[in-house]
């Protein structure tokens, strides 16, 4: 396979890239199955935080399991919490802007989160390979 290349002592390893990449499409794809989650299952006008937890929190699994595997890292960690809050804060800001209506119902927030957590993602993995191939 082209995506993969053997480390020498029998073990395949993937691309640094590949390993991103699949990390982030499948933190976008539990955050889908969270807002299905959240859409059969909650109240139109429940509150943001359950939101946020019903939606996200199964998205975060695939990078805590990429944490648990290899060495933990600092540097990768306070990487993807400085992108989370950047994106989060940015996109709410232009969401906010965009449509002031929707300022007051957190909309803003809600919308930066589901962004910024597969970028948090990707942040994270991006800096652990680094370190590991370094």
């Amino acid at each position: 396979m082209a995506d993969e290349k053997d480390s020498g002592n029998g073990s395949i390893q993937r691309r640094p890239r590949d390993l991103v990449w699949d990390l982030v499409v499948e933190t976008v794809l539990l955050e889908l199955d969270g807002l299905a989650l959240f859409g059969v299952f909650t109240l139109p006008d429940s509150d943001t935080l359950a939101t946020g937890l019903i939606v996200t929190g199964p998205a975060v699994w695939p990078a805590v399991e990429l944490y648990r595997a290899g060495p933990p890292r600092r540097a990768a960690v306070v990487a993807a919490v400085l992108a989370l809050a950047t994106v989060t804060l940015l996109v709410a800001a232009a969401v906010n802007w965009a449509l002031p209506a929707s300022a007051d119902s957190e909309a803003g927030i809600f919308i930066g989160c589901l962004v910024a957590i597969p970028v948090g993602a990707a942040v994270f993995a991006w800096r652990l390979n680094r370190a590991n191939v370094a």
